[in-house]
């Protein structure tokens, strides 16, 4: 029996490659498959099964390519209806993988489909469960996603996970291994824990969510402090369960190099421009109008939450990073890439076209501003609940998802001396070059964000709040 881990750090995304005797499963595949089939062929290996724990809403599932490379069937839980052939699975049914079995636990809570597998050696002895967005490292799933309207509640979804985990969860040994979706980072839950898995055990024993006295507790527990989810998470739901163009496809109709003409043009056809490259490297000049998300952060993320679906996208990269962009652009759902610029950004300044810049600032040097600039604006673009956990006195927090909305920018103009942070940079350039974009010019980031302001606790004021100012 072989288990590998692979996970995807960008969208905190965890898939699994099983195999026995020369049989294999991939469980929760991303997009591009090319490493699951890598590792197949390496190991000599079929791919016989593809187990889909839910209909994944963070990033669209590689279930449809991996199907069509391999011949696997693909699976899902009780419940489950899609436009594409599956094995609807019953609960508790058992598919054998080589000299090992794979048992369908149907956990609805997360989603009415969720289910978890569970794995068992040779011997038959339950040895690890694929617990999919229903327990996670020191969280759960969270019960908000697949809420509708009067029909059902987070509520009623919270109760269902209670009565998944009580029933299906807990009753497990307390050496099986827990393999979940996601870790840190995942908009998926709340607190997720660093580590990429766990056991029974130690979830029982730790997991805020296991430790609810009754069903009404738990729903408590795991409904209050709930973010928004992401706006692009309902419609890669949509994707994962309607059907999607295969990648090979995406990637021929959007890996098109375009000269700066063509560029041109397309703008003028009301492209979105996206930048991919480093932050850093985007201060120093950008094209303007562009949107700076670096491939460096939690870009498909920002990328699903910020950019259109429909609207044509156009891109500038770091040369050779126009396919990785492309790529994980797809990851959620993102195919409306048109081409990109052939030469990157030195083609463009070369050229001699004009360019933007956006200027950067030190902690300290907002710190001296402060007293003497009466036009001087502190935007803090990190979530609410960052915010109130402690902010700049007098910062106003538009968090960076909100952007969209015109109307969040409806205070900010080009009187304002507008001084843009997050947690350390990475959210702040996205920002401020979307404002930038919005026609406000008078713009400056600081240099690590709220990390930098607190090294200098005697220069700045903070406060705390029981809810984040709009």
């Amino acid at each position: 029996m072989f288990i590998k881990q692979l996970y995807t750090g960008c969208i905190s995304e965890a898939a699994y490659y099983i195999e026995s005797n020369g049989a294999a499963a991939i469980i929760d595949p991303i997009r591009d498959i090319d490493a699951y089939l890598a590792l197949a062929k390496e190991r000599n290996a079929q791919i016989q099964y593809i187990f889909e724990t839910h209909f994944h809403a963070d990033f669209v599932s590689g279930h449809l390519d991996l199907a069509a490379a391999t011949g696997a069937t693909i699976v899902y839980g009780p419940s489950t209806v899609t436009k594409y052939p599956v094995h609807v699975a019953k609960d508790l049914e058992i598919f054998k993988l080589g000299n090992i079995s794979i048992q369908v636990l149907h956990t609805p809570g997360h989603t009415l489909e969720s289910s978890c597998y569970l794995l068992k050696d040779e011997e038959g002895n339950n040895k690890a469960i694929f617990t999919g967005d229903t327990l996670f490292v020191g969280d759960v799933g969270r019960p908000d996603l697949a809420q509708k309207s009067n029909e059902i509640t987070m509520n009623d979804l919270a109760g269902m996970l209670y009565d998944s985990l009580q029933e299906k969860i807990i009753p497990l040994a307390d050496d099986v291994v827990v393999y979940p979706a996601h870790g840190a980072g995942s908009s998926c839950g709340k607190n997720l824990g660093a580590d990429s898995f766990s056991t029974i055990g130690v979830q029982k024993a730790s997991n805020y969510a296991l430790q609810a006295e009754s069903k009404e507790a738990f729903i408590k527990a795991v409904t209050e402090g709930l973010n928004a989810p992401p706006a692009y998470f309902p419609i890669n739901a949509s994707i994962n369960k309607e059907g999607y163009t295969s990648l090979d496809s995406i990637l021929a109709n959007s890996m098109q190099p375009l000269l700066i003409n063509d560029f041109k043009e397309k703008i003028a056809d009301n492209a979105i421009i996206l930048d991919t490259r480093h932050p850093d490297q985007f201060m120093q000049g950008f094209v303007p109008g562009a949107i700076n998300i670096g491939l460096n952060g939690r870009f498909a993320e920002w990328a699903g939450t910020l950019l259109p679906f429909t609207q044509p996208i156009i891109l500038i990269t770091e040369i050779g990073a126009e396919k990785e962009s492309i790529i994980r652009l797809s990851r959620v759902g993102i195919d409306n890439v048109v081409g990109y610029l052939s030469g990157g950004f030195e083609a463009w300044q070369t050229a001699g076209e004009s360019i933007d810049m956006i200027i950067d600032v030190e902690a300290d040097e907002l710190a001296m501003d402060i007293p003497f600039d009466e036009n001087l604006v502190i935007v803090d673009v990190r979530r609410e609940t960052e915010y109130a956990n402690e902010h700049v006195k007098e910062a106003i927090n538009i968090p960076l998802d909100q952007l969209t909305d015109p109307g969040s920018m409806a205070n900010l103009d080009d009187h304002h001396n507008i001084y843009i942070h997050c947690a350390s940079g990475y959210r702040s350039v996205i920002a401020a070059s979307m404002i930038k974009r919005q026609g406000i010019h008078n713009i400056r980031n600081v240099i690590g964000g709220i990390e930098a302001i607190k090294g200098l606790p005697e220069k700045f004021e903070f406060e705390k709040e029981t809810a984040a100012l709009n």
